[in-house]
């Protein structure tokens, strides 16, 4: 039952990003993608401390993908814009491998048992 359960989960998921990532305006949606951003962000949180690394990359994709879209035309990606992205990608996945690092210990430690 968990394994349909998380697949109904990854197709509402996948569907719903679906949706989001193609605003209609990038300028004129600005601040309707930022908070779809931070949703996704805080969504993607949930996931990493639960342990769906699954679902956590499923939402780094769509991240990805509101923020190519979520762009301002205006908005030149420099040097420093890409230090950032490359460092948030850093803590992004620290946490995934730290979150991988407790699911096989919990799992060792149950092997034990």
């Amino acid at each position: 039952m968990h394994f349909s359960g998380c697949c109904t989960l990854v197709i509402a998921i996948t569907v719903t990003g679906s949706a989001i990532a193609q605003p209609a305006n990038p300028v004129e949606n600005h601040t309707a993608c930022t908070a779809e951003k931070a949703d996704v962000e805080k969504r993607m949180e949930v996931a990493r401390s639960k342990g769906q690394m699954l679902l956590r990359r499923q939402l780094a994709d769509q991240l990805a993908a509101l923020q190519a879209s979520c762009q301002p035309l205006a908005v030149d990606p420099g040097r420093a814009a890409n230090i950032e992205r490359l460092e948030k990608e850093v803590r992004a996945l620290r946490a995934e491998l730290e979150a991988a690092e407790e699911q096989l210990r919990k799992l060792r430690s149950e092997a034990n048992r």
